[in-house]
C-alpha cells in the first residue's frame, strides 16, 4: 500500500489500521489500491496492443507490395477477418481487401466513439451487460489514455469507477489489441494446425550455429526462420565449420515460430539466461516485452552476442540492428550472417540432454475442425461432452514464470490434477512451455487424465492440454467460448459457462490485463502468489464479489495451489449445477423448438 502518483508523497499505508488511512490529499487505502490495478491494465494493455499495432502496418505494407520479403499465407482467414468487418470481398483482389482490412485495423486503435470493430464477435448478451454497465471499449488508445488520466491525483477518486474503467480498458485489449494481433498473424504467417516439435535447454546443437529468438512480435522471427533455412545461409554456416544452422526460441516468440514453422523451444521466461550459460548460444536476438537487461551482463561471461531489433526496446551493450519489414529479409539475412560468424568463437558448451515431444498449434479453427471436419466441424461435440459429464469443465492456464515462486511448480502441480479430475486445460505463453517441458502435451498424456477426459482425447486424438499459441492467442480462448456459447447447450453466454481462468505464476502488467478482460467477459478469474490489493478487503471484494454479480466474472488472489485448485473445482462445480445438467442429459435430442430455450430460462 503505497501511493506515488504524485510528488505530495509517497504515501505509505502501515500497520493494523491502513485500511483506514489515508494519503495527504485524502485518498483511501481502497482508491489507491483501485488506481494502481488501473494503471498496470492499462500499460498491459498498451503492450499488447502496441504489438497488434505493428502487425497491423505490416499487413498495409503486404497489401501495398512494400514489405520485403512478407507475403499473405492465409487468403481463407483473411476472407473471414474481412466479413467480421464487414468489408466486401466479392470479386476482389486479396491485395485490395488485406488493404482494408489493414486500415479497419489501424482505425480501431484512433478510434473516438462508437464501439471496437471485434465486439460484435461477443455472445449479444454479453455485449448487452458491457453497454448496460458502460463498459465497451471505444478506441484502444482512447481507453489507455484515459485510465491513466483517471488515476492521476485528484481525479478519479470511487474504487469501484476506477475499477470499472479497467474492465474496460481491458476489453480494449482482449477484444482489441490482442484479437487483432492474433488474426493478422494468422493472416500473415499462417493459421496454426498441430505440429510435432521439442522443448528443453536440449534442443541446442553442439555442431551447428544456435540462434536463440526471444521476445514477443512474430514479424522478424518468421523472417529469421526463412534466412535461416535458406541454402545460402546453411552453406556459408558449414564453411565457418558448423553443420547447419539450428534455430530455437524463448518466450513467446517462441511459441509464435513453435505453432506455425515447428521451431522448437529453448524455454520460458525464467530459461533465457540459462541458455546463454550452456555457452552453445551463437547469437540471441530479442525484440520486446519479457527480456531482461540482466542478459547484457551475462553475455558478457560467454561468446554469445545479444541483438536488440525493436526501435523501442534498447539494452545498454547489445547489439542494435533494427527492424524494418520494408528490407525484412536483408535484415533477417544480416543478423543470421552475424551469428554464423560468431560460431568459431564457441569454446566450452554444456548443453543438458533434457527435451520433450510436444504436439502444439491448437488454433480455435483447428479445435472446431478436429470435431467435425471440413463441413461439419463445430464445438457441439465438446459442449455434449460437457453436459453429459465426460468433460467436468474448461480451464485456461495462462501467463508467466515469477522467480518468488519455483519455476513451473504451480503450472505443473495443477494441470496434474485438473486433468485427472476430468478438466480439460487449454493453455498459452509461458505456462504452456512449462506443460511441455513436463510432458503434457502430447498424445500419451491422455493416460493420466480422467476416462471421461481420456475418451474425449482418444475419440479426437489429442492431449489433455491444448497448447494455443502465445499469451496475446488468449484472444482465441474468447473465441473459443464465444463459439461454444453460439452452439447452445451450456450457455448462451460466456458468463455460466464452466470454466476458470489460471495465472499461477505471473509477473508481468500484460498478465493483469488479460486477466481482467476475461473477467470482464464472463469467466471467473484466479491469479497466484501474492496479492497486489491485499491492502484494501474493499478492493478485493469488488473485484471477486461485485464484478461476479455484474458480469459473472471476478478476479482473486490465491497464494497456494491447493487453494487454486479447490477454488476452480468449487466454481466449475457452481456452474455445472448438478440439476442443469441432468435435465438436459435427459431431453437431449428432444426436437422442440421451444422446450429447449425454456430449460435454459429456467436453469440460467
Amino acid at each position: 500500500m503505497c501511493c506515488k502518483h504524485c510528488f505530495i508523497g509517497p504515501c505509505r499505508m502501515t500497520g493494523k489500521n491502513k485500511e483506514e488511512m489515508t494519503g495527504i490529499c485524502g485518498a483511501s487505502a481502497a482508491t489507491i489500491a483501485a488506481r494502481g490495478v488501473a494503471r498496470y491494465v492499462a500499460a498491459g494493455t498498451a503492450a499488447h496492443s502496441d504489438h497488434g499495432r505493428d502487425l497491423a502496418f505490416t499487413l498495409r505494407a503486404v497489401a501495398l507490395g512494400e514489405a520485403q520479403g512478407f507475403k499473405i499465407k492465409d487468403v481463407n482467414k483473411l476472407v473471414r477477418v474481412a466479413k467480421i468487418m464487414g468489408i466486401n470481398v466479392e470479386g476482389r483482389k486479396t491485395e485490395e481487401i488485406a488493404l482494408d482490412v489493414a486500415n479497419e485495423a489501424i482505425a480501431n486503435f484512433g478510434r473516438q466513439n462508437g464501439e471496437l470493430t471485434y465486439i460484435r464477435r461477443a455472445p449479444k448478451k454479453r455485449q448487452a451487460l458491457w453497454k448496460k454497465y458502460g463498459i465497451t471499449p471505444r478506441g484502444i488508445d482512447r481507453e489507455v489514455v484515459e485510465s491513466l488520466h483517471r488515476t492521476g491525483m485528484g481525479v478519479d477518486q470511487d474504487p469501484d469507477s476506477i475499477l470499472m474503467s479497467a474492465l474496460k480498458t481491458s476489453l480494449a485489449d482482449g477484444w482489441g489489441g490482442a484479437m487483432l494481433a492474433t488474426d493478422i498473424s494468422d493472416i500473415l504467417f499462417g493459421t496454426p494446425a498441430p505440429v510435432k516439435a521439442n522443448v528443453n535447454l536440449g534442443v541446442l546443437r553442439a555442431d551447428e550455429v544456435n540462434i536463440v529468438i526471444h521476445g514477443h512480435e512474430p514479424t522478424l522471427s518468421m523472417m529469421i526462420v526463412a534466412a535461416a533455412e535458406s541454402p545460402e545461409m546453411i552453406e556459408y554456416a558449414k564453411s565457418k565449420g558448423a553443420k547447419g544452422i539450428n534455430l530455437a526460441g524463448i518466450c513467446c516468440t517462441a511459441n509464435e515460430v513453435l505453432v506455425r514453422q515447428g521451431v522448437s523451444s529453448a524455454g520460458n521466461f525464467l530459461n533465457q539466461e540459462l541458455a546463454i550459460i550452456s555457452g552453445s548460444v551463437e547469437a540471441m536476438i530479442v525484440d520486446v516485452q519479457c527480456v531482461i537487461e540482466a542478459l547484457a551482463t551475462t553475455v558478457k561471461k560467454f561468446h554469445t552476442k545479444l541483438i536488440t531489433t525493436s526501435p523501442k526496446a534498447k539494452i545498454p551493450g547489445a547489439t542494435h540492428i533494427e527492424f524494418d519489414e520494408h528490407r525484412a529479409m536483408d535484415i533477417a539475412k544480416e543478423i543470421v550472417k552475424l551469428s554464423v560468424d560468431n560460431y568459431p568463437n564457441r569454446k566450452a558448451y554444456t548443453i543438458p540432454d533434457i527435451k520433450e515431444d510436444v504436439v502444439v498449434g491448437f488454433s480455435h479453427e483447428y479445435i472446431k475442425y478436429m470435431q467435425g471436419g471440413t463441413y461439419r466441424g463445430s464445438f457441439r461435440p465438446l459442449n455434449d461432452a460437457i453436459i453429459d459429464g465426460r468433460v467436468m469443465g474448461v480451464v485456461g492456464m495462462v501467463g508467466c514464470n515469477n522467480p518468488r515462486l519455483c519455476q513451473d511448480k504451480y503450472n505443473v502441480d495443477l494441470v496434474k490434477r485438473f486433468i485427472a479430475n476430468d478438466v480439460l486445460v487449454v493453455t498459452t505463453g509461458c505456462a504452456a512451455v512449462a506443460f511441455g517441458k513436463n510432458g503434457y502435451l502430447t498424445p500419451e498424456m491422455m493416460d493420466a487424465a480422467g476416462p471421461g477426459l481420456r475418451e474425449v482425447c482418444e475419440a479426437i486424438g489429442i492431449p489433455p492440454v491444448l497448447h494455443m499459441g502465445s499469451c496475446v492467442d488468449n484472444s482465441r480462448i474468447l473465441t473459443v467460448l464465444s463459439e461454444m456459447a453460439e452452439e447452445g447447450g451450456l450457455s448462451d453466454d460466456i458468463g455460466g459457462m464452466p470454466g476458470v481462468g489460471i495465472c499461477a505464476e505471473w509477473m508481468h502488467e500484460k498478465a493483469l490485463a488479460i486477466g481482467i478482460y476475461f473477467a470482464a467477459s464472463g469467466v471467473p478469474v484466479i491469479f497466484g502468489g501474492d496479492s497486489i490489493v491485499e491492502g484494501s478487503s474493499v478492493v478485493a471484494k469488488i473485484m471477486r464479489d461485485t464484478w461476479f454479480e455484474r458480469l459473472k466474472g471476478s478476479l482473486e488472489f490465491l497464494p497456494d495451489p491447493d487453494q487454486i485448485f479447490n477454488r476452480t473445482i468449487e466454481l466449475i462445480t457452481k456452474r455445472r449445477g448438478v440439476s442443469r445438467r441432468l435435465i438436459f442429459v435427459c431431453v437431449k435430442g428432444i426436437s422442440q423448438q421451444w422446450f429447449i430455450p425454456l430449460i435454459r430460462e429456467v436453469f440460467r
